[in-house]
């Protein structure tokens, strides 16, 4: 399912299709909203950045040690680790990386 937007509201993150329908809540102490794929967003909770499908299920997880969220761009996010930039799929499996 496609995710068009995800709010913040109150101690909720409100999850939306691109319908404009809610399609599913998740508690902001589930941690800080990092970005939004097509079907998926990250959130980053401690040490980890955690990745949700559109249900709010957990998908996967990546430790925050391998690099600073950059960005998600369609089924997959990125993070910036010393001059690497490591691309992620939606179950924190690595898929690319490049020189920065």
């Amino acid at each position: 399912m496609e995710i068009s937007e995800v709010q913040q509201l109150g101690s909720y993150y409100r999850v939306f299709d691109t319908r404009g329908k809610k399609v599913s809540e998740l508690g902001k102490s589930n941690g800080a909203l990092r970005g939004i794929g097509s079907g998926f967003f990250v959130v980053e909770k401690g040490n980890y950045y955690i990745t949700y499908d559109a249900k709010s299920r957990k998908i996967g997880e990546v430790g925050a040690f391998e690099g600073e969220f950059r960005n998600t761009s369609g089924a997959t996010f990125s993070l910036k680790n010393g001059n690497s930039i490591i691309s992620y799929d939606v179950r924190c499996r690595k898929v690319a990386e490049r020189t920065a």
